[in-house]
C-alpha cells in the first residue's frame, strides 16, 4: 500500500495538516481518538467515509515520518 494515495496535505484544508484524501479528517484527529480510547469500530461508525485502507495509510504515514526522523525529540530530563 502507498500511503500517499490516501494521505494528503493542502494548505487550504485545516491549515495544511495531513488529512485523509477527499475529506477533512486529519491524521491528528484519528490519533487523538485512538489515544483517548476510541476503538476502530467507534471511529468507522462516527466517520463512515473513512475506510480501513485509510486507517492503515495513517499508520504507514506515521511509520514513514518516524523513519525520516520527522518527530519532536523528547528530553525526559527537561
Amino acid at each position: 500500500m502507498n500511503w500517499q494515495d490516501h494521505i494528503v496535505s493542502n494548505k487550504d484544508i485545516l491549515l495544511g495538516k495531513p488529512t485523509v484524501k477527499g475529506s477533512r479528517i486529519s491524521v491528528e484527529l484519528i490519533l487523538d481518538l485512538l489515544a483517548t480510547g476510541w476503538t476502530e469500530k467507534m471511529i468507522f461508525e462516527s466517520y463512515p467515509t473513512l475506510k480501513e485502507e485509510d486507517l492503515k495509510a495513517i499508520f504507514l504515514y506515521l511509520k514513514n515520518c518516524m523513519q525520516n526522523e520527522l518527530f519532536f525529540n523528547y528530553d525526559k530530563s527537561a
